[in-house]
């Protein structure tokens, strides 16, 4: 991802808001960096109606982190925790800052490529829930969906958000999982997916 070409700090920053919950009404600052694109309120309201019972307590993961609008709005709904992956070492130092900001220590910012963090066998409990923000036009999320299978990342009944483009190719997935809600906001497609054995 290329660093921000603007010089001034002003022009670096842009912002995410949480919407609902500890935090709501609470805007943080983000990285304007190619490349990182925070989800839209309009999608993150609706994805986060699809959570509405599923976030509190749940141990999640944030692929792809970026700015960190869902990891963090997942956490200001009281989610147990979240682990946050990010490239990009800015966006990430930026997401160390807003945890602290936020004076919660339930928030952990793994600074790495997903891809490769995803390879590695998870010796951890799963998690309860995952979101999959990839950059677009890239391809990554079939790679991401079977190294979450292979790698013991996702517990049983464990929900996937994923967001991609909308001209995506149909996502394969193992027979006994199904798309719970799926909706196209312009050129954006959300999907919450349901793993069962």
């Amino acid at each position: 991802m290329k660093k921000p070409q603007n010089s001034t700090k002003s022009r670096q920053m842009g912002e995410v808001r949480i919407i609902s919950g500890l935090w709501r009404g609470r805007k943080l600052p983000v990285l304007n960096a190619e490349g990182l694109r925070p989800t839209t309120d309009r999608v993150k309201e609706t994805v986060f109606n699809w959570l509405m019972n599923d976030v509190v307590n749940a141990r999640c993961l944030d692929c792809f982190a970026g700015s960190g609008s869902l990891g963090l709005e997942a956490l200001s709904r009281q989610a147990q925790a979240v682990t946050f992956l990010e490239k990009f070492a800015k966006a990430s130092q930026q997401l160390k800052s807003n945890l602290t900001l936020l004076k919660t220590d339930k928030g952990t910012v793994i600074n790495t490529d997903t891809l490769q963090f995803l390879a590695q066998k998870n010796n951890e409990l799963p998690y309860d829930l995952i979101f999959i923000d990839p950059p677009f036009n890239k391809g990554f999320v079939p790679q991401v969906l079977d190294l979450l299978i292979k790698n013991n990342y996702i517990a049983p009944n464990g929900l996937i958000y994923v967001e991609t483009e909308k001209n995506h190719t149909a996502l394969v997935l193992p027979k006994t999982w199904q798309i719970l809600k799926e909706k196209t906001f312009g050129q954006v497609t959300s999907r919450l997916i349901q793993v069962c054995d």
